[in-house]
């Protein structure tokens, strides 16, 4: 999917592990440390296990007959290390679209597309058929479909391309009730097989839950049978997911979220507004890399009327200049005033950020998963609560 796999992934293991089951699970990218990509149930690869992994790999690397991307590599490498220490089920997030990618050499026994939406520049014309027709591509005749999509073209789309049963969200499975509760949501699920309710999820957002009534039915999918309640609740309670609307402090309030396109952004505002309500103005530190739509993407946070927007560079050689996100914030604010500052480094963006805040105005770090690994990283040093 476009949006929410990373949550999606982690909520599924979750539910996995609660079963009973030592899963292996690999995603991407990553917050602070490659080694975050490489997982077995909550347990990241160890530094020593990643570097001998690799090198079992590198040896290898002349007999392949084309030299193998970064991705490949980190692929292989989750592989190696799941076969080693030998994990029951795997759950493997995509990379890129789907038909093509490299995870695609697995033979997936439940597919799970939980949207499409747009994260790149480079589609044009009927863009959303486009995506919906590659990501289509994980799914084989032996799998059970989950889609998270409800756009009937779409949802047409993923049963085309085959598959032994097709559960569409809002049709066979989703949320009858979602409501705001301290410190996440209360959640009525339900899937073909049951009717869960009153779980508690420790997530922010309306999308959470979504991505959670996915979860809970590519799970149910996965095992051919109804889930028990309290064993769904269990799994749930645990999950933590950092960098998604992950909220680091209370006053001030402290958010850190790596939205990085107009649907990620969108329902960053939504769960802004819906959830947190600081007396004061809201401060933005923004971040992002190239190839995405700047206005389209600022637009909801703008929306937020911010008193301040500190726009900034992550350490990558795709980032935009904090210059040119300077440039479409200006565009998109309006009539609306705030202050604008520019930075081409991180941590001075988000240390002068938490300088300027008081203690009823909130501050918002968004824009892409670089921007936020680096301000975890500061936040951290400076006393805040940022779990690795």
């Amino acid at each position: 999917g476009t949006n929410g796999k990373g949550s999606t992934s982690r909520l599924i293991t979750a539910l996995l592990g609660a079963h009973g089951l030592t899963v292996g699970t690999y995603a991407s990218p990553h917050l602070e440390s490659i080694t975050e990509r490489i997982r077995r149930n909550a347990d990241t690869i160890s530094e020593e296990d990643f570097g001998d992994i690799l090198g079992e790999i590198a040896a290898l690397e002349p007999m392949f007959p084309d030299r193998p991307s970064y991705f490949d590599l980190l692929t292989a490498a989750a592989f190696a290390w799941f076969a080693r220490e030998a994990v029951e089920v795997m759950v493997l997030e995509v990379g890129m679209l789907g038909r093509y990618d490299s995870t695609n050499v697995a033979s997936a026994d439940v597919a799970v597309i939980t949207n499409v939406g747009r994260d790149h520049t480079d589609f044009r014309g009927d863009w959303r058929r486009a995506i919906a027709e590659e990501k289509a591509g994980i799914i084989e005749d032996r799998s059970a479909v989950v889609i998270g999509e409800t756009d009937p073209e779409l949802v047409d789309v993923f049963r085309a391309e085959g598959g032994s049963v097709h559960w569409v969200r809002d049709e066979h499975f989703g949320v009858r009730s979602s409501l705001v509760a301290l410190g996440g949501r209360h959640a009525d699920l339900y899937t073909p097989g049951s009717r869960l309710e009153e779980l508690y999820l420790p997530l922010h957002g309306a999308h959470q839950v979504d991505n959670a009534s996915i979860a809970v039915a590519a799970v149910e999918a996965f095992f051919g049978r109804p889930l028990d309640r309290d064993v769904v609740q269990e799994a749930l309670r645990s999950v933590e997911i950092p960098g998604r609307f992950e909220v680091v402090d209370r006053a001030p309030l402290i958010v850190l979220d790596m939205a990085h396109n107009p649907d990620g952004t969108e329902a960053v505002a939504d769960t802004y507004t819906g959830e947190f309500h600081p007396e004061g103005g809201l401060t933005l530190v923004v971040g992002m890399l190239g190839g995405r739509d700047l206005d389209d993407t600022l637009a909801p946070l703008l929306a937020l009327r911010p008193r301040r927007v500190i726009c900034t560079r992550p350490d990558s050689p795709r980032a935009v200049p904090a210059a040119d996100i300077a440039a479409a914030v200006a565009r998109g604010l309006g009539d609306h005033v705030a202050e604008v500052r520019t930075t081409d480094d991180v941590d001075a963006a988000v240390r002068k950020a938490v300088d300027l805040l008081a203690d009823d105005e909130a501050l918002l770090v968004t824009g892409s998963t670089y921007v936020v690994g680096e301000a975890r990283s500061t936040l951290r040093s400076l006393g805040f609560n940022a779990r690795r």
